[in-house]
């Protein structure tokens, strides 16, 4: 191949491990935390940091209680798309929309935001710290620092969430540089926050494991008994899980 996407993955995916071990450590102990007292694990991104919040839902091999928060207008089904980019720097957009989340001191809230400066993030982020959750915000630092908050309050994600996961992305997302083009292509926050989150994740259940306590996983569907597996586990969080 011309390009060297894959093998840049392959990086920068070691230095987020190596330099954030006792980071993801302690998001996993949160999340391990959160499900021993019966809590959710609410998710949210806007535009294409949504992506995340859709692969952690109803997942094969993932946790049942992952409550996603999908806003109107802040998801990439929306037509134009280009609706996502206006409204995810509308001020109170994202605040008002999140009123009657049901969050509480029990629950953990990982928002998702590569820049980090838009109004919405930063409001769902304040609004789980309103309702006493932990807050864990997945960001690209050199990103956000290189760019001034778009919100009234003046704050980017990183500035506002209770844990802060870096997830190596660089400025403008993008990694692949072509001779004789000005513009870098094959954005990288996608593949590096999925890997994180999963990781976290994984930790996670092996707590609660080491605890004699048996994580809350869904089986995939196409798996003989997957159907029946899953049934009764969303069972348990029936009407608490948005969505489900």
């Amino acid at each position: 191949m011309r390009t060297d996407y894959i093998p840049q993955v392959i990086r920068r995916l070691q230095e987020v491990y190596e330099r954030q071990r006792e980071t993801l450590q302690t998001a996993a102990e949160w999340v391990a935390d959160t499900l021993m007292a019966d809590g959710l694990v609410y998710v949210f991104g806007a535009s294409h940091a949504g992506i995340l919040t859709e692969e952690l839902v109803y997942r094969a091999g993932g946790l049942v209680p992952i409550s996603p928060i999908f806003i109107p207008g802040l998801t990439c089904d929306v037509r134009p798309i280009t609706l996502t980019s206006f409204l995810e720097r509308v001020d109170d957009y994202a605040w008002n929309a999140v009123q009657n989340v049901p969050l509480t001191d029990r629950d953990l809230l990982i928002v998702h935001s590569v820049s980090g400066r838009n109004p919405a993030p930063v409001e769902v982020a304040l609004y789980g710290k309103q309702k006493g959750a932990k807050v864990i915000g997945l960001t690209s630092l050199a990103y956000s620092q290189s760019v001034s908050s778009r919100s009234r309050t003046g704050k980017r994600l990183f500035e506002v969430v209770d844990l802060v996961i870096d997830n190596g992305a660089p400025e403008g997302d993008a990694i692949v540089n072509l001779p004789g083009f000005p513009q870098a292509v094959s954005p990288v926050s996608t593949v590096l926050g999925a890997a994180l989150l999963h990781a976290i994740m994984a930790e996670a259940c092996a707590l609660l494991l080491e605890k004699g306590i048996t994580p809350p996983v869904f089986m995939s569907a196409n798996l003989e008994g997957g159907d029946a597996h899953n049934a009764r586990l969303m069972e348990h969080y029936r009407g608490r899980v948005l969505y489900l």
